[in-house]
């Protein structure tokens, strides 16, 4: 099926969820991979979509069977598994991340996110965000893309994580045009991603 047709029918069917009428282009993939080393793998992508973010890591150097593809939607689920046969595909919320064991334990060395966090409440970031640090190694860096002017994680869940997020740059190519964020930890902030902490944040444990 036609990658443009097939992100327009889940947009028709869950457009909340999908949160675009077009997949990303070629111009943004190469931004928000362009941090991405093979020294990084394993690496986890969030809201993988048409595979187009997947295509450039593979591209760059990290091997398919050193990524993990987290997808929600289970029509685009079926299709990463038939083109990414050696990656590992995984139908879920985000969200849930932490409750999964990947790679064998090896903490990934980075997460690239096409997940469109604008579109979703506070709670369901801070959760998204707190798994994804959790399956991050020490130095490991979270990529998430945006179409707005600012970094998609609020500055509060960034300072209850002890996170800092930095701007990659941007790209007018895409359809919206769109920026890319590197979101780390800041020194000594491990710690805020272990499951006896509590959270300031109503609802988030």
């Amino acid at each position: 099926m036609n990658e443009q047709l097939s992100f327009l029918r889940n947009w028709v069917s869950a457009p909340r969820r999908v949160a675009a009428i077009a997949p990303s282009g070629k111009a943004l993939a190469a931004l928000i991979t362009s941090s991405v080393s093979p020294g990084d793998a394993p690496v986890i992508e969030l809201g993988a979509g048409t595979g187009v973010f997947t295509r450039q890591l593979i591209e760059r150097g990290v091997p398919e069977e050193q990524l993990a593809l987290v997808e929600f939607g289970s029509s685009f689920a079926r299709g990463l598994r038939e083109a990414f046969p050696a990656a590992r595909v995984l139908c879920m919320d985000a969200a849930r991340l932490g409750d999964i064991a990947l790679f064998g334990g090896e903490e990934a060395g980075a997460v690239v996110s096409g997940l469109p966090l604008l579109s979703m409440p506070p709670l369901q970031v801070a959760r998204i965000v707190r798994a994804a640090f959790a399956r991050l190694r020490p130095g490991g860096a979270f990529y998430q893309f945006t179409y707005g002017p600012r970094c998609p994680v609020p500055r509060a869940i960034l300072e209850r994580f002890g996170l800092q997020a930095h701007y990659i740059g941007g790209t007018l190519a895409n359809l919206p045009p769109a920026a890319v964020f590197r979101i780390s930890r800041k020194p000594a902030a491990a710690e805020a991603f272990q499951p006896k902490q509590r959270s300031s944040i109503p609802g988030l444990l």
